[in-house]
């Protein structure tokens, strides 16, 4: 039996955990276990069906037996696979993160009865829109994960969770009741929501009707990416949450925007219809969201933007529908899911070491914890594409792309696109050298626990470090083992490049994918595609 056939389970098996660490909640130890377990599990499943389409094939599951366009459809292809594996490879660490934090803290900021089966319930969501082969069930997919990711981002019921809670709930269901309309325009307009029976028909409805629910789309899914001018909720959203729900929220919720955006633009509305609208939302989205990044004084802010910048990136590579491109933004998406998330969790760190997330109170943090600073400094200039970390491979293969292209937008992205990078590099900068390598009496506002003696810091009195703790190994564990993933990228980049530009290949020719789900006889439209340097 093909692997590919138990597709089903990444989505099935954090819905189960979660149900069984819910029947937990008086048992702490077995419930974190559960969840670990499950996540662990879900894992390899996910890289067994990545090694099973690693050289090429599109697989199509059909649930309840019902066949296509009637019936729900999961389909396992190279995209969609990479996707599966790097968020649950994140989503697993986060999970480690925040058990070592609940633990140290007693569960105030996680608790055992909430935390657990909510965290699986998103990773379900998260699964299933990255598997889903209809409209309907990439709709469901995001109200699973949004639904959990509600109940996460208030956690602890503080005053401005709440307010941030509120704010992101409204924009979620503003997005999410735009998505709905469009569906049903979609069906009203074909008759079906099955993406393989929407590439065929989409292409025999007029082009002013094409047009408004190309648009409609895509600004449901720019919501959720955080595509200017549509991202000025998340850097107010994001950093109120705890530590391990910044991380994760950072490192997939606006990828999953990201993947809808991909998969419809490449499957649904092939050409280039939309792109110089696209390539132009790109070059704001970079620029704008690192300006506001370097005017930020609380790292978490400063990353949220940086964030909203990086989306630019994707976006570019998207917009112009070349094989190259597409490979490129590909390969920055799993590089990014992984750096972002990495760098909120050692924001956490931090916070937690120094008292503050702000660079106004922290100085010295070189001194007072040599693997902190370890461990900012390597995932901060892969962010930033020091070479030769994979922000830079996949910069590089970005910009490349743009000149094959050689249109006068693609050059003005090039351009934006470095000047971005070297503004990331500044911003990251400025806080390596307030936060860590200052003295803490230069700091304008420096926590008492920075101006004591290393050895007091670390061996002194709870009461005379205040809330200050020292760093629970499990939580720097999982976030080095994050650290050592983004490095991995670094040097497994020729063969992630490889399965990048295959899974682009594929995308962009679309038979691959149709024929998987309507059958091999299945007549699918020619396409010329752009090469555009692509190896």
């Amino acid at each position: 039996m093909n692997i590919a056939s138990f597709a089903p389970l990444a989505v099935v098996l954090p819905i189960l955990g979660a149900a069984l660490a819910f029947l937990l909640i008086r048992h702490s130890r077995a419930q974190r276990a559960v969840s670990i377990g499950v996540l662990s599990l879900t894992l390899l499943l996910e890289c067994l069906l990545l090694a099973s389409v690693w050289d090429g094939g599109t697989a199509a599951v059909t649930i309840g037996g019902w066949l296509p366009p009637w019936g729900i459809t999961m389909v396992v292809d190279q995209f969609s696979s990479l996707m599966l594996v790097v968020s649950s490879a994140i989503s697993l660490a986060v999970l480690v993160y925040a058990t070592g934090q609940g633990m140290a803290d007693g569960d105030q900021d996680a608790p055992v009865s909430i935390f657990h089966p909510t965290y699986l319930i998103l990773v379900a969501g998260v699964s299933n829109a990255f598997l889903s082969g209809d409209l309907f069930n990439l709709y469901v997919g995001f109200e699973i994960l949004l639904t959990a990711s509600y109940v996460l981002m208030t956690l602890g019921g503080t005053g401005p969770r709440i307010r941030a809670g509120v704010t992101y709930v409204v924009v979620s269901v503003v997005s999410s009741v735009l998505f709905l309309i469009s569906i049903a325009m979609v069906y009203g307009a074909t008759g079906t929501v099955n993406m393989a029976d929407l590439a065929i028909k989409l292409a025999d409805l007029d082009e002013g009707t094409q047009t408004l629910l190309h648009v409609m789309l895509l600004v449901a899914f720019g919501i959720k990416a955080a595509v200017f001018p549509l991202s000025f909720w998340l850097p107010d959203s994001y950093p109120t949450a705890p530590a391990p729900v910044t991380a994760v929220f950072a490192g997939l919720l606006t990828k999953v925007g990201v993947y809808a955006m991909v998969r419809t633009e490449t499957l649904l509305f092939p050409g280039d219809s939309l792109n110089t609208p696209l390539m132009v939302a790109a070059l704001l989205t970079m620029v704008v969201g690192i300006l506001g990044a370097l005017a930020q004084s609380d790292i978490k802010r400063l990353l949220s933007f940086t964030l909203v910048s990086h989306i630019g990136y994707m976006v570019f590579g998207l917009a112009m529908s070349s094989v190259a491109g597409l490979g490129a933004a590909v390969f920055y998406v799993a590089h990014h899911i992984t750096i972002q998330t990495s760098l909120f969790l050692v924001t956490g760190l931090i916070e937690r070491r120094g008292g503050s997330s702000s660079v106004d109170r922290l100085a010295g943090l070189a001194k007072l914890s040599p693997i902190l600073a370890l461990l900012f400094f390597i995932p901060a200039m892969n962010l930033a594409g020091i070479p030769p970390f994979s922000g830079f491979l996949g910069k590089v293969g970005l910009i490349q792309a743009g000149i094959d292209l050689g249109t006068p937008l693609a050059y003005a992205l090039v351009i934006g696109g470095v000047v971005t990078s070297l503004l990331t590099l500044l911003a990251v900068a400025r806080v390596w050298n307030r936060a860590f390598w200052r003295k803490p009496s230069d700091a304008e506002h420096p926590d008492p626990v920075l101006l004591a003696e290393p050895e007091d810091s670390d061996t002194g009195s709870r009461a005379g470090r205040k809330n200050v703790t020292l760093l629970p190994r499990t939580m720097v564990g999982s976030t080095l083992g994050l650290v050592v993933l983004g490095v991995s990228l670094t040097v497994f980049a020729g063969p992630l490049f490889t399965v990048s530009d295959q899974a682009a290949h594929e995308m962009l020719d679309r038979s691959a994918y149709i024929q998987a789900v309507l059958g091999e006889d299945t007549e699918v439209p020619p396409l010329a595609l752009k090469d555009g340097g692509g190896k």
